[in-house]
């Protein structure tokens, strides 16, 4: 099996890497993440044209999760598509993160057609993965130790992926040990963030560093939060906060003394590139925020946001729009100037 990390490898494999930036993928053209992978509505076409935009605009690292359903019923037909996904951000220099497994949003799914999103409705069609029937159930887990080692071995030694990221937001969506109340749960999302660690050490011919990040502070995560923390090769979190907040929680998570990658950010008008881009940039730390292009996620729509409240004052999430454009053209030169500056370095 293999050990956590020390910190002085996780010191030097970061000061290898140039700055990291980008975003969290799906293309436009998926609500989630059964039709990003799976063969009938798999989209290299978007996905090179969406990819480019990023490129253009300085960012070389994407965020994407995967399915452990597409696995189990095409596994040959999922690794071939990632491969392919892999030949397309890697021409372009673009380096990916692969997620596992997520506790978010829609714990109710079946392969094959995906319903149709809810209009203005935010990530109306997202998927936990592998659900909260799943994660409360260790005698269905043997299937999920084969997806994540099959997948980690076959690219564990694959430059362009960057790092394992192996569990998103657990506890969120009412399957973990705790609410964000501290309220306790019948969730199991703790036992399960544990075997995931172990199977990720286990998976041979690994080159890459694994994390998951904290996502909540509240006293019922402590046990989860202190866990991915204590675990994780590299430490990564979520913050939807501005400017200040985002500077005191890097200066918290400095203390662990190891590389620091913020997965989530960019909720306008609080999170914005032109506030919070800089000071992660500042502190070297690395910035993936949520959304790429405008489409069916509906990610530009707010939290909790209801098609009969019209459109909002300010898009929420993503980038572009599906034709190239960027929601916002101010936020270009914020962009570019803190990416591209870099890359020339």
């Amino acid at each position: 099996m293999i050990a956590r990390w020390r910190r002085q490898r996780a010191a030097d494999w970061y000061a290898g890497l140039p700055y990291l930036a980008g975003a969290n993928y799906y293309p436009s053209s998926a609500s989630n993440q059964l039709e990003m992978w799976q063969a009938e509505t798999w989209d290299p076409e978007t996905i090179t044209r969406e990819l480019g935009w990023a490129a253009d605009l300085g960012m070389n690292l994407m965020r994407v999760f995967l399915h452990n359903l597409v696995w189990e019923n095409d596994r040959d037909g999922l690794l071939n598509r990632m491969d392919e996904y892999l030949d397309i951000a890697g021409s372009l220099g673009i380096r990916t993160s692969f997620v596992f497994f997520d506790d978010c949003w829609n714990g109710d799914f079946a392969s094959g057609p995906q319903p149709e999103p809810s209009p203005m409705v935010h990530n109306s069609r997202w998927l936990q993965c592998p659900g909260w029937r799943v994660v409360n159930d260790p005698s269905r887990w043997a299937p999920l130790e084969s997806y994540v080692r099959d997948i980690m071995e076959r690219y564990g030694a694959d430059d362009r992926v960057l790092y394992w990221d192996l569990y998103n937001e657990p506890g969120n969506g009412g399957t973990g040990d705790a609410s964000i109340s501290g309220k306790v749960q019948k969730g199991r999302s703790l036992p399960l963030l544990k075997q995931a660690f172990a199977w990720a050490r286990k998976a041979e011919g690994v080159t890459q560093p694994v994390t998951a990040g904290v996502w909540v502070k509240a006293p019922g995560f402590r046990k989860l939060n202190r866990f991915q923390l204590e675990n994780s090769d590299i430490i990564s979190f979520h913050s939807y906060s501005g400017p200040a907040a985002v500077a005191r929680m890097i200066r918290r998570l400095r203390r662990l003394n190891r590389p620091l990658v913020c997965t989530e950010y960019m909720a306008r008008p609080k999170s914005t590139f032109a506030g919070v881009l800089p000071v992660l940039k500042e502190h070297r730390v690395a910035a993936i925020n949520w959304g790429l292009v405008s489409g069916r996620s509906n990610t530009v729509y707010p939290w909790g946001w209801k098609a009969s409240k019209g459109r909002p004052d300010w898009w929420f999430h993503d980038v572009f729009t599906t034709d190239g454009n960027l929601l916002y053209e101010e936020e270009r030169p914020v962009i570019e100037g803190l990416l591209k500056k870099e890359s020339q370095k």
